[in-house]
Protein backbone atom coordinates (compact mmCIF):
# COMPACT_ATOMS: atom_id res chain seq x y z
CA UNK A 1 0.00 0.00 0.00
CA UNK A 2 1.08 3.46 -0.13
CA UNK A 3 1.85 5.93 2.58
CA UNK A 4 3.19 9.36 3.44
CA UNK A 5 6.58 8.68 4.89
CA UNK A 6 9.22 11.64 6.04
CA UNK A 7 12.45 9.88 5.86
CA UNK A 8 14.80 12.58 7.00
CA UNK A 9 14.42 16.51 7.97
CA UNK A 10 13.34 18.05 4.59
CA UNK A 11 12.67 14.42 2.56
CA UNK A 12 9.00 13.66 2.12
CA UNK A 13 7.47 11.20 -0.22
CA UNK A 14 5.22 8.65 -1.22
CA UNK A 15 6.27 5.11 -0.01
CA UNK A 16 5.10 1.96 -0.52
CA UNK A 17 5.24 -0.54 2.48
CA UNK A 18 3.41 -3.51 3.86
CA UNK A 19 -0.92 -3.65 4.21
CA UNK A 20 -0.86 -4.20 8.18
CA UNK A 21 -2.15 -7.03 9.72
CA UNK A 22 -4.96 -6.25 12.37
CA UNK A 23 -3.81 -7.36 15.85
CA UNK A 24 -5.97 -8.62 18.50
CA UNK A 25 -7.75 -6.25 20.48
CA UNK A 26 -7.41 -3.81 17.12
CA UNK A 27 -9.53 -2.48 14.26
CA UNK A 28 -8.45 -2.44 10.63
CA UNK A 29 -9.36 0.54 8.70
CA UNK A 30 -9.35 1.86 5.48
CA UNK A 31 -8.30 5.48 5.57
CA UNK A 32 -10.25 7.80 3.50
CA UNK A 33 -9.18 11.44 5.09
CA UNK A 34 -6.32 12.36 7.25
CA UNK A 35 -5.31 16.12 8.30
CA UNK A 36 -2.24 17.90 7.73
CA UNK A 37 -1.54 19.29 11.25
CA UNK A 38 1.29 21.59 12.59
CA UNK A 39 2.99 18.63 14.13
CA UNK A 40 3.55 17.02 10.38
CA UNK A 41 4.94 20.22 9.33
CA UNK A 42 7.63 20.29 12.28
CA UNK A 43 8.55 16.77 11.47
CA UNK A 44 9.18 17.52 8.03
CA UNK A 45 11.18 20.32 9.28
CA UNK A 46 12.94 18.13 11.47
CA UNK A 47 12.26 21.17 14.23
CA UNK A 48 9.67 18.57 16.35
CA UNK A 49 12.59 16.91 18.81
CA UNK A 50 10.06 13.85 20.03
CA UNK A 51 10.25 13.04 16.31
CA UNK A 52 12.16 9.80 15.28
CA UNK A 53 12.91 8.94 11.42
CA UNK A 54 11.96 7.57 9.35
CA UNK A 55 8.53 8.12 9.96
CA UNK A 56 5.12 8.04 8.70
CA UNK A 57 3.40 10.95 9.22
CA UNK A 58 -0.82 11.65 10.28
CA UNK A 59 -2.61 11.83 13.38
CA UNK A 60 -5.86 13.32 12.11
CA UNK A 61 -7.44 9.97 11.09
CA UNK A 62 -10.77 9.20 9.27
CA UNK A 63 -12.07 5.83 7.68
CA UNK A 64 -14.23 3.08 6.98
CA UNK A 65 -13.98 0.20 9.09
CA UNK A 66 -12.88 -3.39 7.27
CA UNK A 67 -11.73 -5.81 9.31
CA UNK A 68 -12.67 -6.48 13.08
CA UNK A 69 -12.53 -9.53 15.36
CA UNK A 70 -15.28 -12.28 14.91
CA UNK A 71 -16.69 -11.33 18.78
CA UNK A 72 -16.19 -7.22 18.23
CA UNK A 73 -19.94 -5.70 19.64
CA UNK A 74 -19.29 -2.30 19.44
CA UNK A 75 -18.37 -1.80 15.92
CA UNK A 76 -19.30 -3.61 12.57
CA UNK A 77 -17.50 -3.56 8.95
CA UNK A 78 -18.25 -0.73 7.34
CA UNK A 79 -18.66 1.59 9.98
CA UNK A 80 -17.23 5.18 9.47
CA UNK A 81 -14.50 6.14 12.29
CA UNK A 82 -12.14 8.46 13.58
CA UNK A 83 -9.01 7.52 15.08
CA UNK A 84 -7.60 8.57 18.87
CA UNK A 85 -4.12 8.84 18.34
CA UNK A 86 -2.92 9.48 21.44
CA UNK A 87 -1.62 5.76 22.78
CA UNK A 88 -1.15 5.27 26.39
CA UNK A 89 -0.13 2.58 29.02
CA UNK A 90 -3.03 2.54 31.39
CA UNK A 91 -0.53 1.85 34.07
CA UNK A 92 1.41 5.32 34.85
CA UNK A 93 0.22 7.42 37.81
CA UNK A 94 -1.42 9.97 34.99
CA UNK A 95 -3.16 6.89 33.71
CA UNK A 96 -4.08 5.41 36.78
CA UNK A 97 -6.08 9.22 37.57
CA UNK A 98 -7.68 9.49 33.99
CA UNK A 99 -5.09 11.50 32.56
CA UNK A 100 -4.58 9.37 29.77
CA UNK A 101 -3.64 12.64 27.56
CA UNK A 102 -0.17 12.98 29.56
CA UNK A 103 0.43 9.33 29.86
CA UNK A 104 4.21 8.85 31.07
CA UNK A 105 4.72 6.57 28.12
CA UNK A 106 2.39 8.60 25.89
CA UNK A 107 3.34 7.77 21.58
CA UNK A 108 1.26 9.78 19.46
CA UNK A 109 1.00 8.92 16.05
CA UNK A 110 2.62 10.49 13.52
CA UNK A 111 5.16 11.58 15.94
CA UNK A 112 6.87 8.46 18.50
CA UNK A 113 5.09 6.10 16.36
CA UNK A 114 3.93 5.60 12.65
CA UNK A 115 0.60 7.59 11.35
CA UNK A 116 -2.40 6.84 9.70
CA UNK A 117 -1.05 8.81 6.77
CA UNK A 118 -1.66 5.56 4.60
CA UNK A 119 -4.14 3.45 2.64
CA UNK A 120 -4.90 0.99 5.11
CA UNK A 121 -4.22 1.33 9.23
CA UNK A 122 -4.85 -0.87 12.32
CA UNK A 123 -5.66 0.49 15.49
CA UNK A 124 -6.44 -0.38 19.00
CA UNK A 125 -10.28 -0.74 19.05
CA UNK A 126 -10.36 0.98 22.75
CA UNK A 127 -8.85 4.46 21.00
CA UNK A 128 -11.36 4.15 17.68
CA UNK A 129 -14.69 6.41 17.71
CA UNK A 130 -18.01 5.80 15.36
CA UNK A 131 -18.91 8.76 13.65
CA UNK A 132 -22.12 10.28 11.93
CA UNK A 133 -23.03 9.66 8.61
CA UNK A 134 -23.60 13.12 8.12
CA UNK A 135 -20.13 14.18 8.66
CA UNK A 136 -17.82 14.23 5.14
CA UNK A 137 -14.94 12.80 4.95
CA UNK A 138 -13.79 16.09 3.94
CA UNK A 139 -13.97 17.59 7.59
CA UNK A 140 -14.60 14.56 9.32
CA UNK A 141 -10.74 14.39 10.51
CA UNK A 142 -10.54 17.83 12.47
CA UNK A 143 -12.58 15.98 15.20
CA UNK A 144 -9.15 15.72 16.32
CA UNK A 145 -8.00 19.51 16.57
CA UNK A 146 -11.44 20.18 17.79
CA UNK A 147 -11.11 18.15 20.75
CA UNK A 148 -7.92 19.54 21.33
CA UNK A 149 -8.73 22.93 21.40
CA UNK A 150 -11.63 21.51 24.01
CA UNK A 151 -9.55 20.31 26.42
CA UNK A 152 -7.62 23.56 26.28
CA UNK A 153 -11.03 25.21 26.88
CA UNK A 154 -12.08 22.97 29.90
CA UNK A 155 -8.81 23.04 31.46
CA UNK A 156 -9.47 26.37 33.12
CA UNK A 157 -12.73 25.28 34.01
CA UNK A 158 -14.65 28.09 31.92
CA UNK A 159 -17.77 29.31 32.69
CA UNK A 160 -21.17 31.07 31.12
CA UNK A 161 -20.21 34.80 30.79
CA UNK A 162 -16.44 34.87 31.29
CA UNK A 163 -14.40 36.61 28.67
CA UNK A 164 -11.79 34.21 27.38
CA UNK A 165 -8.72 35.78 25.49
CA UNK A 166 -7.34 32.99 22.50
CA UNK A 167 -4.19 34.28 21.35
CA UNK A 168 -3.42 32.69 17.95
CA UNK A 169 -6.00 32.28 14.89
CA UNK A 170 -4.62 29.06 13.89
CA UNK A 171 -6.85 26.11 13.89
CA UNK A 172 -6.96 25.18 17.79
CA UNK A 173 -7.85 29.04 18.68
CA UNK A 174 -10.44 29.44 16.25
CA UNK A 175 -12.02 25.77 17.26
CA UNK A 176 -11.18 27.21 20.81
CA UNK A 177 -12.74 30.06 20.51
CA UNK A 178 -16.06 28.97 18.32
CA UNK A 179 -16.48 25.81 21.48
CA UNK A 180 -15.84 28.86 24.28
CA UNK A 181 -18.94 30.32 22.48
CA UNK A 182 -20.88 26.73 22.98
CA UNK A 183 -20.19 27.21 26.64
CA UNK A 184 -22.17 30.59 27.04
CA UNK A 185 -18.76 32.52 27.58
CA UNK A 186 -17.22 35.42 25.63
CA UNK A 187 -14.39 34.85 22.86
CA UNK A 188 -11.53 37.39 22.20
CA UNK A 189 -9.34 36.33 19.83
CA UNK A 190 -5.66 38.01 19.07
CA UNK A 191 -3.41 37.65 16.22
CA UNK A 192 -1.22 39.55 14.10
CA UNK A 193 -2.85 38.13 11.19
CA UNK A 194 -5.89 40.34 10.02
CA UNK A 195 -7.26 38.31 7.46
CA UNK A 196 -7.56 35.60 10.04
CA UNK A 197 -8.96 37.81 12.87
CA UNK A 198 -11.72 38.65 9.95
CA UNK A 199 -12.18 34.97 9.59
CA UNK A 200 -13.03 34.69 13.13
CA UNK A 201 -15.68 37.40 13.01
CA UNK A 202 -16.80 35.41 10.06
CA UNK A 203 -17.61 32.62 12.50
CA UNK A 204 -19.28 34.58 14.96
CA UNK A 205 -16.42 35.82 17.49
CA UNK A 206 -17.35 39.51 17.83
CA UNK A 207 -14.47 40.64 19.85
CA UNK A 208 -11.04 40.55 17.93
CA UNK A 209 -7.33 41.92 18.69
CA UNK A 210 -4.43 42.71 16.22
CA UNK A 211 -1.94 42.99 19.27
CA UNK A 212 0.74 44.57 16.37
CA UNK A 213 -1.65 47.21 15.22
CA UNK A 214 -3.55 48.17 18.47
CA UNK A 215 -2.45 48.48 22.14
CA UNK A 216 -4.06 44.87 23.03
CA UNK A 217 -4.19 45.58 27.03
CA UNK A 218 -6.58 48.33 26.80
CA UNK A 219 -8.73 46.90 23.93
CA UNK A 220 -9.41 43.74 26.67
CA UNK A 221 -9.19 46.30 29.36
CA UNK A 222 -12.17 47.80 27.21
CA UNK A 223 -14.00 44.58 25.74
CA UNK A 224 -14.30 43.52 29.81
CA UNK A 225 -14.74 46.80 31.17
CA UNK A 226 -11.72 46.88 33.05
CA UNK A 227 -11.74 42.96 34.61
CA UNK A 228 -9.38 42.27 32.07
CA UNK A 229 -10.24 38.32 30.73
CA UNK A 230 -11.17 35.61 33.37
CA UNK A 231 -9.33 33.18 31.17
CA UNK A 232 -6.67 33.42 28.57
CA UNK A 233 -5.84 30.52 26.10
CA UNK A 234 -2.60 30.75 24.47
CA UNK A 235 -2.66 28.55 21.68
CA UNK A 236 0.19 30.06 19.43
CA UNK A 237 3.53 28.94 20.82
CA UNK A 238 4.94 32.76 20.61
CA UNK A 239 7.12 34.34 22.81
CA UNK A 240 4.87 37.58 23.11
CA UNK A 241 2.11 35.85 23.18
CA UNK A 242 3.06 33.54 26.21
CA UNK A 243 4.26 36.89 28.09
CA UNK A 244 1.22 38.91 26.63
CA UNK A 245 -1.35 35.85 28.01
CA UNK A 246 0.35 37.36 32.00
CA UNK A 247 -1.27 41.12 31.30
CA UNK A 248 -4.23 39.77 29.55
CA UNK A 249 -5.50 37.63 32.22
CA UNK A 250 -7.47 39.22 35.40
CA UNK A 251 -6.47 39.38 39.25
CA UNK A 252 -7.82 35.91 40.37
CA UNK A 253 -7.65 34.34 36.54
CA UNK A 254 -6.80 31.27 34.38
CA UNK A 255 -4.38 30.57 31.75
CA UNK A 256 -4.53 27.84 29.92
CA UNK A 257 -0.98 26.94 27.89
CA UNK A 258 -2.00 24.29 24.95
CA UNK A 259 0.44 26.38 22.38
CA UNK A 260 3.83 24.18 21.74
CA UNK A 261 6.94 27.02 22.70
CA UNK A 262 9.74 26.48 20.31
CA UNK A 263 12.20 27.34 23.40
CA UNK A 264 12.37 28.31 26.55
CA UNK A 265 10.66 31.28 27.82
CA UNK A 266 11.40 33.46 30.46
CA UNK A 267 7.94 34.95 32.61
CA UNK A 268 7.74 37.16 35.13
CA UNK A 269 6.66 34.94 38.17
CA UNK A 270 6.46 37.39 40.53
CA UNK A 271 3.18 38.90 38.99
CA UNK A 272 1.99 34.51 39.51
CA UNK A 273 1.56 35.56 42.67
CA UNK A 274 0.51 39.05 42.75
CA UNK A 275 -2.12 38.52 40.47
CA UNK A 276 -2.94 35.04 42.32
CA UNK A 277 -2.65 33.00 38.86
CA UNK A 278 -3.71 29.63 37.92
CA UNK A 279 -1.65 28.43 35.44
CA UNK A 280 -2.76 24.97 33.40
CA UNK A 281 -0.74 22.90 31.38
CA UNK A 282 -3.18 21.58 28.44
CA UNK A 283 -2.17 18.67 26.29
CA UNK A 284 -4.11 16.27 23.73
CA UNK A 285 -7.83 15.60 25.41
CA UNK A 286 -9.43 12.94 27.46
CA UNK A 287 -12.77 11.26 26.41
CA UNK A 288 -13.79 14.28 24.19
CA UNK A 289 -14.39 13.08 21.00
CA UNK A 290 -18.13 11.63 21.09
CA UNK A 291 -19.10 15.31 22.03
CA UNK A 292 -16.66 16.36 19.30
CA UNK A 293 -18.16 14.46 16.46
CA UNK A 294 -21.55 15.60 18.20
CA UNK A 295 -20.72 19.77 17.70
CA UNK A 296 -19.60 18.94 14.22
CA UNK A 297 -22.83 17.13 13.04
CA UNK A 298 -25.10 19.09 14.35
CA UNK A 299 -23.05 22.42 13.10
CA UNK A 300 -22.65 23.81 16.74
CA UNK A 301 -19.09 24.57 15.51
CA UNK A 302 -17.84 25.23 11.99
CA UNK A 303 -15.03 23.38 10.94
CA UNK A 304 -15.87 23.17 7.30
CA UNK A 305 -14.78 27.12 7.42
CA UNK A 306 -11.09 26.29 8.44
CA UNK A 307 -10.58 23.68 5.63
CA UNK A 308 -7.96 25.74 2.58
CA UNK A 309 -8.46 22.81 0.49
CA UNK A 310 -8.42 19.15 0.15
CA UNK A 311 -5.89 17.14 -1.94
CA UNK A 312 -5.67 13.84 -3.13
CA UNK A 313 -2.77 11.07 -1.31
CA UNK A 314 -0.62 11.60 -4.16
CA UNK A 315 -0.36 15.45 -3.47
CA UNK A 316 0.29 15.49 0.14
CA UNK A 317 4.00 15.66 0.13
CA UNK A 318 4.35 18.60 -2.38
CA UNK A 319 1.55 19.99 0.04
CA UNK A 320 3.25 19.91 2.99
CA UNK A 321 6.41 21.06 1.20
CA UNK A 322 4.52 24.05 0.21
CA UNK A 323 3.15 24.77 3.88
CA UNK A 324 6.50 24.54 5.33
CA UNK A 325 7.08 27.36 3.24
CA UNK A 326 4.04 29.13 3.31
CA UNK A 327 2.63 28.53 6.32
CA UNK A 328 0.40 32.05 5.95
CA UNK A 329 -1.29 30.20 2.74
CA UNK A 330 -3.30 27.78 4.53
CA UNK A 331 -5.53 27.00 7.61
CA UNK A 332 -6.05 23.03 7.52
CA UNK A 333 -5.73 21.12 4.38
CA UNK A 334 -7.35 17.45 4.23
CA UNK A 335 -5.77 14.46 2.17
CA UNK A 336 -8.48 12.32 0.37
CA UNK A 337 -7.97 8.66 -0.24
Amino acid sequence: MKAVCIKEPGSIGIAEIQKPQRAKDQILIKVRSAGICGSDIGAYRGTNPLVSYPRIIGHEIAGEIIEISQDETNFTVGDRVVLEPYVYCGTCYPCSIEHTNCCENLTVLGVHIDGGMAQYFSHPRHLVHKAPDSIPWNILPVAEPLVISMHAVTQPKTQAGEHVVITGCGPIGLLAAQYALTLGAIPVVADPVEERLALARQLGITHTVNPVTSDAVEKIRAITKGRMAEVVIEASGDARAIRSAIDYVSYAGRISFVGWPKNEIPLPTALFTKKELTIIGSRNSVAMFPESLRLIAEKKVDVDALVTKTVPLEEIPATVQDISEHPERYLKVIGLF
